[in-house]
């Protein structure tokens, strides 16, 4: 592959993830979800399952204790997270997200789904699932960060 070539790959495999995040962002906007920024979807990610601490949350994210702090102090004003006594660790706070989190959640797995479901009308359920499974033959292993 010639490198034209592979920053037209590249180009392209930045405008499909852009432009998945701005669609999934508009459909939690559009199901009343206020106040929120992508990178908000991001920490969703990492507190849906059991919750995390800031650390976490900063690793996850690849920023500083003190960005994750202030993202979960915004979470917790608006009421989409919670701090909560950690179980396995007195000196340590978890994060969760409260029921209203766990809803907008919901709503941007909802809105993937619409945005995933127009890419099969383009190309097909065959289609679809060969895409699906070529991009985990690359993707990388760990966090999905935002591209700050």
């Amino acid at each position: 592959m010639q490198n034209s070539e592979a920053m037209a790959l590249s180009a392209t495999l930045l405008a499909v993830a852009g432009g998945l995040t701005h669609r999934i962002h508009e459909g939690v906007l559009a199901r009343g979800f206020e106040g929120l920024r992508p990178a908000h979807g991001f920490a969703f990610a990492r507190l849906a399952p059991d919750g995390a601490t800031v650390t976490d949350l900063a690793v996850h994210l690849g920023v500083t204790k003190q960005a994750a702090s202030q993202l979960v102090d915004e979470l917790v004003r608006k009421g989409y997270a919670e701090r909560r006594p950690h179980p396995g660790d007195a000196r340590a706070r978890l994060v969760v997200l409260t029921g209203r989190g766990r809803e907008c959640t919901r709503a941007a797995e909802e809105a993937a789904a619409e945005a995933v479901g127009e890419w099969q009308g383009l190309l097909g359920e065959p289609g679809l699932r060969v895409l699906r499974e070529q991009l985990l033959r690359i993707a990388p292993h760990g966090p999905v960060r935002p591209a700050w």
